[in-house]
């Protein structure tokens, strides 16, 4: 009789225990929004769950997604510079260099279409490409998913991301996105100026922030907005800071890149590419697809008195004619000033961004 009642016990532990497996039902992941972003869409068939937040925070730093195990997602979108690159261009596991600047990883979640040319038409398909890109981290998929696998921590942290067994580069890339989806930036002196403008409701820091903001600031921000002053409202404008489209924006006259144009074939996109948000743009250094420019002031001449007409030049630059919007020194001084009021400190800071690791 204890023979069968211990026979009896394991029996039902292993029932119960399998139960669990069967039976787990990640847990929804609630999205801190800022009260005066836009809601943001979460795609049907990547929901946000904690589990697979947790899991996307973990590749994302994983290093072993990459051929010789010494390139994570994060050796080119690196915290301290708002998640992008500060060299002008990466360079891959085998010592080879792209020919584009890596973009800074801000507020993905409300964009429609990634790099520099919009290849990419959603979030979870950009972060497919790097792993087995020869000139990034150059593994096929199928390996760096046996690595993975090999891995018991993954392999119940997917499980419980996901709610069944099994690792593959569809489930690698929904938690990286949906740890990307997380990774939201609004806490700069620009919210709190945004919100003030618009008479939205102001909290005990805010305003201590308001506070504080200069008469320079504030000046700079209406040269920003001025058709007649810096006229940078065409592309960068909203609480995000720019405007879903391709762009021409005068860098040359003929084209080595023909970006956007490479990708649809449209002689109308040639030397087009996607218009990049301005936050933290004091962080995200060098500028332009390419990183030519080092330097805020740089970026600020190219627009006052550099640019170049070509084909496809975007009609928005209507200063085009006299080279530019031909800024003065004081405004160039001002408009810095208020590029600088976009950087949001707690965004680069953050403990749930940062590796967990270390």
């Amino acid at each position: 009789m204890k023979y069968l009642f211990a026979i009896f016990c394991i029996v039902v532990i292993f029932i119960s225990c399998r139960k669990d497996v069967i039976g787990h039902i990640p847990t929804p992941y609630e999205l801190e929004i800022p009260s005066h972003f836009p809601s943001m869409v979460i795609p049907e068939n990547n929901p946000m769950t904690k589990e697979g937040v947790d899991l996307g925070r973990m590749l994302f730093y994983e290093e072993r997604l990459s051929g010789d195990n010494s390139m994570s997602c994060a050796s080119c979108h690196s915290p301290e510079n708002s998640f992008s690159d500060p060299n002008q261009f990466s360079t891959g596991i085998n010592g080879i260099q792209g020919n584009r600047n890596s973009m800074a990883l801000i507020n993905l979640g409300w964009q429609k279409f990634f790099f520099w040319d919009g290849r990419a038409k959603s979030l979870e398909d950009q972060i497919l490409e790097p792993v087995p890109n020869p000139i990034e981290m150059h593994q096929e998929w199928g390996d760096a998913v046996v690595k993975l696998e090999q891995d018991v921590e993954y392999r119940n942290m997917f499980f419980k991301a996901f709610g069944e067994k099994g690792i593959d580069s569809t489930k690698v890339s929904k938690a990286i996105a949906q740890f990307i989806r997380t990774m939201i930036s609004g806490s700069s002196k620009f919210d709190v100026m945004y919100k003030f403008e618009n008479s939205l409701p102001l909290n005990g820091n805010d305003q201590a922030i308001l506070s504080s903001i200069s008469p320079e600031e504030w000046a700079g921000y209406d040269l920003f907005k001025s058709l007649t002053g810096a006229d940078c409202l065409h592309c960068h404008s909203g609480i995000l800071m720019h405007i879903n489209k391709f762009s021409n924006n005068g860098l040359d006259a003929t084209f080595t890149d023909i970006g956007r144009g490479a990708i649809t074939g449209n002689p109308n996109e040639i030397g087009r590419f996607k218009i990049p948000t301005l936050r933290n743009i004091a962080l995200t250094a060098p500028y332009m697809h390419d990183g030519r420019f080092g330097t805020l002031d740089e970026v600020i001449e190219h627009y006052s008195s550099q640019l170049v007409s070509s084909p496809t030049i975007d009609p928005l630059m209507e200063h085009l004619s006299s080279g530019g919007v031909q800024l003065d020194s004081q405004e160039k001084d001002l408009l810095k000033k208020f590029l600088f009021t976009l950087t949001d400190y707690d965004f680069i800071s953050n403990p749930d961004f940062q590796d967990p690791n270390k």
